[in-house]
């Protein structure tokens, strides 16, 4: 089998844990491109904080963002997918934060709101190296009707016992899911990771067949099951595992470099 669509995921599959990419995986993608591959990156993060590190590694071509929300080009920023979350989502889910006294943040046209500034709101823009803006009506920011994303954070037990009560509530009005144990997140139905990964195969009329998707976590499922070779890295959350084809090496130990070259330099 050729493949020729790789899609990437950031956090703790190509990112390092010191949110390096090592340069043997570097040189690899490298190679992969030269030889004829289309490399993607499919990420929770804005794509403000991901094509950073997308044109860090040479990549040029359509990322994935936003869980699979937004898909745009790296050359000149065209919009070539994209779904925004139901507003009757947004303000129930505003709603719930308030009664509950929880943390949560919103994303509009590539900027990150909040309603104040606290240390859960400082710790992730520093991850994700993007600045972002408090807006303490945060009323008006839930009854916008573009907005890309909403993101809980607090401990990962709590949120553990709080998403299948929010499953429940929204039912098939929201995609929700789990990008890092501290985060859950939440996106329009067609939102995911898989939805992106069929529409930029379909972009490049390539079969799925032919396509590869690496994860860790929870928020990978749908594109490491729809891909032609699903794989989980060494670190991935079992769940994630159980339903890969194939289990590379971890993030920290070139996992991404092991499947290329196992699976497409190799097979050339």
């Amino acid at each position: 089998m050729t493949y020729r669509l790789i899609a990437v995921d950031l956090d703790d599959t190509l990112l390092q844990d010191d949110l390096t990419v090592s340069d043997a995986t570097r040189e690899a993608m490298t190679e992969a491109i030269a030889q004829g591959a289309h490399i993607t990156i499919a990420t929770g993060r804005m794509f403000d904080s991901a094509q950073k590190i997308a044109r860090q590694v040479g990549l040029n071509v359509p990322i994935i963002t936003y869980q699979g929300s937004l898909i745009k080009n790296l050359l000149d920023e065209e919009v070539l997918y994209e779904r925004s979350v139901p507003t009757d989502v947004a303000k129930q889910l505003f709603e719930y934060c308030q009664a509950h006294n929880m943390h949560l943040q919103s994303y509009i046209a590539d900027k990150l709101y909040v309603s104040e500034d606290n240390d859960k709101i400082k710790g992730y823009a520093k991850q994700s190296n993007i600045p972002y803006t408090i807006e303490p009506d945060f009323s008006k920011i839930v009854n916008n009707d573009k907005q890309t994303k909403l993101l809980i954070i607090d401990e990962p037990a709590v949120l553990d016992a709080l998403l299948p009560e929010l499953q429940a509530l929204f039912g098939s009005q929201a995609h929700i899911t789990k990008s890092k144990p501290n985060y859950l997140e939440f996106m329009h139905p067609e939102g995911t990771k898989g939805h992106a990964l069929r529409f930029l195969a379909a972009h490049y009329g390539i079969p799925m067949e032919e396509t590869i998707a690496m994860g860790d976590a929870m928020n990978d499922h749908q594109m490491v099951e729809a891909a032609g070779l699903g794989v989980a890295m060494e670190n991935a959350v079992p769940a994630l595992k159980e339903i890969a084809d194939f289990i590379t090496l971890s993030n920290n130990n070139d996992g991404v470099k092991h499947v290329l070259e196992k699976f497409v330099l190799n097979a050339q």
